[in-house]
């Protein structure tokens, strides 16, 4: 079936030409909204459970290692750790730096709102370092083998925030009293990390005209001169043979379902739950696309089901591929599993 309609896609220019938009920026977020929650299990728990009383925990491995953060399993020998009091060791407070780098610019979700240090600081008494932040005043006053010391919040909640950074000198570290009231010893059980990561990206001159057809309503794809397959998103190499696909075909927005999901969990952009995500065959494509799927009820999708693209109305388009809203059904017949199996 690909290789007959790919016979049917229309060629335009060879090449893909000079970038259109050099300096177009997309914005991309990816979060988990609230924070990503998740059980902390009985050993990283005890371990967040003795920051929020100002203790630093280590765990003893069967030959005497004692590990900051703790682990669950020995990483040389995947044993088990953390199970008996006794496998429990409190170590510090004063530390040394094993390795660091300075910041000069710290962001906004960075620990602290100056110039820093991030280290590998190795408690006294453990075998291994954690990570954190070291508030040294210049980057001149940092160095390797120096001595550092935590300093505590009050607010504390059992997270690895609890140590608001390391500074110079043994200390004393002194730790303030729980700002919360709760006892400093029940278990942590449960924590929310935020969890979000913003980016910007240029498109850069395949993706380019890739978004100037959705533009216009139009799927383009590009075709390796070589091997003569074609992918849609658009590559400016083939990833079969390694050779530019230089050759740029305009696909029809109809094709086959090749695999899907039902989806119960809302996403921006997406109808309303349950909804259904797939993967799309193009007639002419060599390759599935990940869309959505709607105006069919989620009982009634089925693989081999031929559909066809959604779009935005004219007016309302943008240089996005949001313009493809999802794909819907046609109504012609199914197409056979041995037609399409070797895209799923």
């Amino acid at each position: 079936m690909s290789r007959q309609a790919t016979q049917a896609t229309q060629a335009t220019q060879a090449g893909p030409g000079p970038d259109p938009n050099p300096d177009t920026r997309a914005r991309h977020v990816l979060e988990f909204p609230g924070g990503y929650t998740r059980s902390t299990g009985p050993v990283i728990g005890r371990f967040l459970t003795g920051l929020r009383a100002g203790r630093v925990l280590g765990v003893r491995t069967a030959d005497g290692r004692v590990l900051v953060p703790p682990t669950e399993y020995d990483p040389l020998t995947a044993a088990a750790l953390g199970g008996a009091d006794e496998d429990w060791t409190e170590v510090g407070p004063a530390a040394t730096v094993t390795t660091w780098t300075w910041v000069d610019d710290p962001r906004p979700d960075h620990p602290l709102d100056r110039p820093f240090a991030w280290a590998l600081i190795r408690p006294d008494g453990a075998d291994s370092a954690l990570l954190h932040a070291v508030d040294a005043g210049s980057k001149a006053a940092m160095a390797t083998g120096m001595r550092v010391h935590p300093t505590w919040r009050a607010d504390r909640v059992g997270s690895i925030k609890d140590l608001a950074c390391f500074v110079p000198g043994e200390g004393p570290a002194e730790v303030p009293a729980l700002a919360a009231e709760r006892e400093a010893d029940d278990p942590v059980t449960m924590i929310t990390v935020p969890s979000r990561l913003e980016y910007r990206l240029r498109p850069g001159t395949v993706w380019n005209r890739f978004i100037d057809g959705m533009a216009e309503g139009r799927i383009r794809g590009t075709r390796c001169t070589t091997c003569g397959k074609v992918y849609v998103p658009p590559r400016a190499a083939c990833p079969a043979d390694g050779l530019p696909a230089t050759e740029w075909v305009d696909l029809p927005d109809t094709g086959v379902l090749t695999t899907f999901a039902v989806n119960n969990v809302p996403a921006a952009g997406a109808p309303e739950v349950p909804f259904i995500s797939g993967y799309v065959l193009l007639d002419g494509a060599d390759i599935a696309m990940l869309v959505l799927v709607s105006d069919v009820p989620w009982q009634d999708v089925r693989l081999g089901m031929r559909v066809r693209a959604v779009w935005v109305p004219e007016a309302e388009r943008t240089r996005s591929v949001k313009n493809l809203r999802w794909f819907a059904p046609t109504g012609e017949p199914d197409v056979p599993f041995d037609r399409f199996e070797e895209y799923v």
